[in-house]
């Protein structure tokens, strides 16, 4: 090896899942971009390399060659390889010692207010590593369709493909991926919308952050579901302080007097968050009745439609709206993937219109090529597959879960459901869920505990909610009886 460069650089990374020839280049352009290799140095031979690596040495050529391809490195006639002697003159040389740097800015004092330090939703990033893991959210990655998605990838990658998507649009979405929302997804849920009433999202979370934009003031009352989603609540919370909670019974939301001066009701009607239950058909006609008369908006969030294993699935709530009112909310995530971050709005055209260009401002649009592949699912008809595979699936699960609470946690109290990906618990008073939340999952169980989804302070202490999308059926009974033996050992 040649003296100039310590032999420790010359270690590939970790990723056994990527190629011989992408690691070895990552190693070595990392090592050059990060000035471990200075520019002029002699590289060591391909066989010397090669050696040490245990590789083939032809496959340290191509890298070599590669990276001569791409200005890295220099081929010298019977000198062999160095680096680039220009390769870093684009970088700034000097810089502020770390030492020296001041703080000149209060920023206690600058910022308006502080997300860190809403109540949020929060689970271990290692989740998967933990043998019961009731988290809510998160796929099973044996369920995933990898030959289906990397099919649609592969043609996302073809030249007319990279053509299509990689220049600017400004704020326009696919029109295939439009087109497929407004055949393929909206009337699974009996929603009809014409395409300048659909815009694609960064999930559900920018489409709500989109609308608290452009509807809310610091004055104005959202009403909203108490218990409900925390994320919502925090975007709103961004804006006004007047939030306004309405209780949820065994319909749904119950309708009262707050509504008559509030400017947007936020709700999720198909199975409410977090305790599962569907609003029923009538709860669904005083409320639009109630929006036409006093003029609020209704804010559909439709996050769990697919999944339902106790009669059909009950229509949304846009499916009923006739004025107008009501803004609807959907994603991908719980079928295909929560990261691949797509979700929908539908609106009229109007409010879409607005949105778009809001959203421009923030993001112009989500990511083209994504747009594409998600497309290219949804029409070949790899979603329609996924959501059948993922009932029969989750159905399993939310059957054997029911029964696991029921033998061994029979004095809890379950909400009712007919499907989604969650059960919603009340336990005996006394019980504090955040304490036994720590003690469970010091042994291995994860679950949510429930005071973080209440609006009111002091929360309930003694509601819990157990996620069972993402946890192998034959690991649900164990899980619970886990649960359910130290909840004995620790009622308060």
């Amino acid at each position: 090896m040649s003296p100039a460069i310590p032999e420790r650089l010359f270690e590939l990374p970790g990723d056994a899942s990527a190629s011989l020839q992408s690691r070895i280049r990552e190693m070595l352009v990392s090592a050059i971009l990060d000035g471990h290799i200075l520019p002029g140095t002699p590289m060591p031979s391909g066989r010397k390399l090669a050696e040490q690596l245990k590789v083939a040495r032809n496959t340290v050529v191509l890298v070599y060659q590669r990276l001569v391809d791409e200005g890295f490195l220099v081929a010298r006639e019977r000198s062999g390889y160095f680096v680039s002697e220009d390769i870093l003159l684009d970088r700034v040389k000097d810089s502020l010692p770390e030492a020296l740097a001041q703080e000149w800015i209060d920023w206690g004092e600058k910022l308006r207010f502080r997300p860190t330090a809403q109540r949020n939703l929060t689970k271990p990033a290692d989740w998967q590593q933990y043998p019961y893991p009731f988290v809510y959210g998160q796929i099973d990655p044996d369920l995933f369709p990898v030959s289906e998605w990397r099919d649609c990838c592969r043609d996302a990658a073809t030249i007319g493909a990279i053509h299509r998507w990689s220049g600017d649009r400004v704020d326009q979405d696919d029109p295939e991926l439009v087109e497929q929302v407004h055949t393929r997804i909206l009337p699974r849920r009996g929603v009809w919308a014409k395409p300048d009433e659909i815009l694609i999202t960064l999930g559900a979370q920018q489409a709500l952050y989109l609308i608290a934009d452009l509807l809310l003031t610091e004055d104005q009352i959202v009403a909203m579901e108490e218990p409900g989603y925390p994320d919502a609540r925090n975007i709103f919370a961004a804006r006004t302080a007047r939030i306004q909670g309405m209780p949820v019974d065994d319909e749904g939301l119950v309708p009262g007097a707050a509504l008559t001066h509030a400017q947007c009701l936020y709700l999720t009607p198909s199975h409410q968050f977090p305790t599962t239950v569907t609003l029923s058909r009538a709860r669904r006609e005083v409320l639009l009745a109630s929006a036409r008369q006093n003029r609020f908006v209704i804010i559909e969030d439709d996050y769990e439609s697919e999944h339902n294993f106790l009669g059909d699935p009950t229509p949304a709530l846009k499916s009923l709206d006739r004025d107008g009112v009501v803004i609807y909310i959907g994603s991908l995530s719980k079928t295909l993937a929560p990261g691949l971050r797509i979700g929908f709005m539908v609106a009229p055209a109007e409010f879409i219109r607005e949105a778009r260009a809001l959203r421009r401002l923030m993001s112009r649009h989500p990511p083209a090529n994504n747009q594409l592949i998600v497309a290219q699912f949804l029409k070949r008809g790899y979603h329609d597959a996924l959501v059948r595979r993922l009932s029969h699936s989750l159905q399993d699960r939310w059957h054997t879960l029911r029964a696991a609470v029921a033998q061994h946690l029979p004095e809890w109290t379950v909400s009712p459901s007919t499907g989604g990906s969650s059960f919603w618990l009340k336990a005996p008073a006394g019980l504090n869920a955040r304490q036994l939340q720590r003690d469970c999952a010091a042994e291995g169980v994860l679950f949510e505990a429930g005071d973080v989804f209440f609006l009111s302070q002091p929360a309930p202490s003694n509601c819990l909610r157990l996620g069972f999308s993402s946890i192998a059926v034959d690991r649900i009974e164990p899980g619970i009886s886990h649960l359910a033996r130290l909840a004995q050992r620790k009622p308060g």
